[in-house]
């Protein structure tokens, strides 16, 4: 049973990551109606960034954190502003090419500012620790905490603040915000921010269990993707559980039936549970 434990813990780690990709690409769509596909892209410049500024700066895992999800946040705003403000948000054909092309031109960039090869992030908290027989590293259990106070924090802003309430009636419905007189522009910007915001910090927590390196997007994305289809388009909610069922479902795939498979284990869980659920988990809306 401990095996049996320890790829709980595992998946847990792995769908905190997920659920908070996730939970920025569902954002994105939720609210703007946007297939983000350069949201990968995103989560890999903000672990380049994080490393950058640890390694060249020399600061403190916290301060690249921070910085990481500024910087994202602006260029995530930056994009928002130059590019899919000024696509008709009706065809969403022209925004998914030009999301793809971001998603390459960044890939692209990463290449040339930081090489093809594979990087490190060294991390303070890589001691390993016993809690109930099970040994785990302080970062994996610190991205399951950061991950759970980053939701928790987005929950108490979207329903506790004017701003948030801003957010969730462009998502019910943008005509009856603009008669309210809802300024849609900022709303657009500050939910590419927080969506930026969230890839940075997912990839900053997970870059010292995994590797820095240009394409490490592509599958995050994918994934992403697969786990807002099964919570159902737009819910925030949907994508939280979706992205836990999918690291617990990897997790325990790759353990008790082969680790070659663990990619195809997100295909395998989209296809059962759009079998039984067409419109996904909790296709209500953000809530």
């Amino acid at each position: 049973m401990d095996l049996f434990f320890q790829q709980i813990l595992n998946g847990l780690t792995i769908g905190s990551v997920y659920s908070l990709v996730a939970l920025g690409l569902t954002l994105v769509f939720g609210i703007l109606h946007v297939p983000n596909f350069a949201h990968g892209a995103l989560y890999m410049v903000g672990a380049y960034i994080a490393l950058t500024v640890m390694t060249a700066l020399g600061v403190h895992y916290w301060i690249g954190l921070i910085i990481a999800v500024i910087v994202i946040a602006l260029l995530s705003v930056l994009m928002e502003r130059l590019v899919f403000s000024r696509l008709d948000s009706k065809d969403p054909l022209p925004i998914m090419i030009a999301s793809i092309g971001i998603l390459f031109f960044l890939e692209s960039f990463a290449q040339y500012m930081w090489g093809s090869q594979y990087q490190r992030m060294v991390t303070p908290y890589g001691d390993t620790i016993q809690i109930f027989g099970l040994t785990v590293t302080m970062q994996r259990l610190l991205v399951i905490i950061a991950a759970v106070a980053l939701m928790y924090a987005l929950h108490l802003f979207l329903t506790k603040t004017m701003t948030g309430a801003a957010i969730i009636a462009m998502s019910q419905s943008k005509n009856g915000a603009f008669l309210v007189g809802i300024n849609a522009t900022r709303v657009s910007m500050l939910t590419f921010a927080i969506a930026g915001g969230l890839a940075a910090a997912a990839a900053t927590l997970a870059a010292p269990i995994n590797l820095v390196f240009p394409s490490m997007g592509n599958l995050v994305i994918m994934k992403a993707f697969v786990i807002i289809i099964i919570g159902g388009m737009g819910s925030i909610p949907g994508a939280i559980i979706g992205g836990y069922i999918l690291g617990m479902a990897e997790s325990l795939g790759a353990t008790y039936i082969s680790g070659d498979y663990k990619d195809l284990i997100a295909f395998v869980l989209l296809v059962l549970i759009l079998t039984m659920k067409p419109n996904g988990l909790f296709a209500k809306g953000v809530k």
